[in-house]
C-alpha cells in the first residue's frame, strides 16, 4: 500500500502540538523507504509554513562517521530550519518540548544561494558570508527518543530549536577543519572535537546538503542559516541546564532550559 505522506506528517506535527510521543511510522507500515521520509518531511514543512512560519536554513544530521556507522549509513540525512525555531536570547523553552537534548554546531550564514549538482566545499567558502557557533536543541518525537533511519529523516532530524552565536568570522580566516570546540553542561565539559569530526570538513558537509537538495530542484538560499552538524554527542536539556558551546575564533554561546 503506497505510504500517504500528508497523513504522517499530521500525525508528526500532532505529536509537537500536543507534546506526546508517538510510536515511530516504521513500527506501524510494512516499509518506509528513504524516499517516502523525505516525502513526509516536505510535508510537515509545508503544514508549518501554512501557518504563517518561513524558512531560516537547513541542516544536516548524521555528519560524524561514528554516528553514521551507528545507523548504518554512508552519508548524512538532511533537514530544515523554520524561523519559529531560531532562538536569539539564550533562553530554551522547554514546555512545548518533549525530550530535548542540546549539541554544539558550526553555522555557515550564506552570503549567497547555493545550487547543486556539483557544489564542492570551496564553493561553499565563497558563498559564505561568516561563520558562527550555535547550539542544536534536538527533539525526537518518538516514544523513547528511539527511531529507525527512515523515521528520524520524516520528523526533520529531530529539529527543535537552535540557538546562534552574535560573533563570527570570515569562512576563510581560519582552517574550519582544526578549529576546535569544547562543549560543556553546567560547568562540566562533556565532548571536545574539531571541525574535522564533520566527516572531514565542516564545508564539504555543507556542499552535500547543497547537492542533495539540487536533486529535488531546490537550493540553499542567501541568508539562510545551515547547521553544519553536531561535532559532539548530545546532551539531556533540562529546567535549569546551562549548556555553553565554545569553539576556537567565535565567541561562546550559551543556553539555558526554562520551564
Amino acid at each position: 500500500m503506497p505510504i500517504d505522506h500528508s497523513f504522517w506528517a499530521r500525525y508528526l506535527l500532532d505529536g509537537v502540538d500536543q507534546r506526546r510521543e508517538v510510536t515511530a511510522i516504521t513500527a506501524q507500515v510494512d516499509e518506509l523507504s528513504i524516499d517516502d521520509a523525505y516525502a513526509i518531511q516536505a510535508a510537515l514543512l509545508e503544514l508549518q509554513l501554512g501557518r504563517g512560519d518561513t524558512l531560516a536554513g537547513a541542516k544536516l544530521g548524521l555528519t560524524s562517521a561514528a554516528k553514521q556507522q551507528q545507523m548504518g549509513v554512508n552519508e548524512p540525512v538532511y533537514g530544515w530550519l523554520p524561523a519559529s525555531s531560531v532562538l536569539w536570547d539564550g533562553y530554551v523553552d522547554l514546555s512545548g518540548l518533549i525530550h530535548p537534548r542540546c549539541e554544539p554546531e558550526i553555522v555557515f550564514v550564506l552570503a549567497e544561494d547555493l545550487a547543486g549538482p556539483g557544489v564542492r566545499a570551496g564553493d561553499v567558502l565563497d558563498a559564505t558570508d561568516t561563520v558562527v557557533g550555535g547550539i542544536e536543541i534536538i527533539d525526537s518525537r518518538y516514544e523513547a527518543f528511539s527511531f529507525t533511519l527512515p523515521d528520524v529523516i520524516a520528523d526533520n532530524t529531530s529539529a527543535a530549536r537552535v540557538a546562534v552565536g552574535a560573533v563570527g568570522i570570515g569562512p576563510r580566516d581560519v582552517d574550519l577543519k582544526t578549529m576546535g570546540c569544547e562543549f560543556e553542561i553546567d560547568g562540566e565539559v562533556t565532548g571536545t572535537a574539531t571541525g574535522a569530526a564533520l566527516l572531514g570538513d565542516p564545508a564539504a558537509c555543507v556542499a552535500m546538503l547543497a547537492n542533495h537538495l539540487g536533486k529535488h530542484g531546490q537550493k540553499l538560499r542567501a541568508g539562510w542559516l545551515v547547521l553544519a552538524g553536531a561535532a559532539t554527542d548530545a546532551q539531556p536539556l533540562n529546567d535549569g541546564t546551562v549548556a555553553t558551546a565554545r569553539y576556537d575564533h567565535l565567541g561562546p554561546v550559551t543556553i539555558t532550559g526554562k520551564v
